[in-house]
């Protein structure tokens, strides 16, 4: 009998990880390897992270923090266009389409 190593990716996550491949496996492409170990690497760092949160938490730890730093959230389009009218006002930066397109969306997202 062979036992599966505690934070292997169990065989259904692989297989769904495969049918999300962009690419199928060959013996000339290596895309689909690729696709395949970056998911498994990221899920593995993911498992490790959730016990060493469940570890600080049973210890009285604040785990928050640790989660945060290691799973910062993407800033917001609030805070990205505020990030960008902050770079223009102080002359770091000029008005780019993107930027601009930046502002417009934050601006579409509020209520009327």
């Amino acid at each position: 009998m062979t036992t599966q190593h505690p934070i292997t990716p169990p065989p259904e996550l692989v297989e769904q990880w495969a049918t999300a491949s962009p690419v199928q496996s060959n013996d000339e492409n290596w895309a689909y390897e690729l696709f395949i170990a970056h998911r498994a690497a990221q899920w593995g760092a993911d498992q490790e992270l959730e016990a060493c949160c469940e570890l600080m938490d049973d210890w009285g730890l604040e785990a928050s923090d640790l989660h945060a730093a290691r799973r910062p959230k993407p800033p917001s389009l609030k805070e990205q266009a505020l990030a960008v009218l902050t770079q223009y006002m102080t002359g770091e930066t000029i008005l780019t389409n993107d930027s601009v397109d930046t502002i417009r969306r934050a601006l579409e997202a509020l209520d009327d």
